[in-house]
């Protein structure tokens, strides 16, 4: 039994997009590992500045205690200083990675697509009834 020309060649260009969807589907994987990789490192980070928040705002209520208790005034405000300029860093850091470009890009422009959308619709609306 030979087979007719048209009909090898079908059976040989079947392999290769099984492979393409294969190769594909591994791409798809990784990206998807690789961003689930991602997630996990944020949220570690993200628990650590809450733990060093938590600490350095109960340092900071430690010192204004004892403020008025010790003689060493000086020391304990530059420590203060520190802790504040370091609470600033970690709130900066906290705000900074929950919102991104990236996370509102596509929300934006589907708001930027529908609304015009809704604009135009309302402009033929108008024009059909006035």
């Amino acid at each position: 039994m030979s087979q007719h020309p048209s009909q090898s060649s079908a059976a040989d260009s079947q392999p290769n997009q099984q492979d393409t969807g294969i190769d594909e589907f591994e791409q798809a994987l990784s990206e998807v590992e690789r961003s689930l990789e991602s997630i996990k490192a944020r949220y570690h980070q993200v628990e650590c500045d809450r733990a060093r928040q938590a600490q350095l705002q109960h340092r900071r209520e430690e010192i204004r205690k004892s403020l008025g208790k010790t003689n060493n005034r000086q020391a304990m405000q530059v420590e203060l200083q520190q802790i504040k300029e370091q609470l600033e860093i970690i709130e900066l850091n906290l705000e900074s990675h929950l919102f991104s470009w990236d996370s509102l890009k596509e929300p934006f422009w589907m708001a930027v697509r529908f609304g015009g959308l809704g604009i135009v619709i309302g402009w033929i609306l108008k024009s059909c009834a006035g």
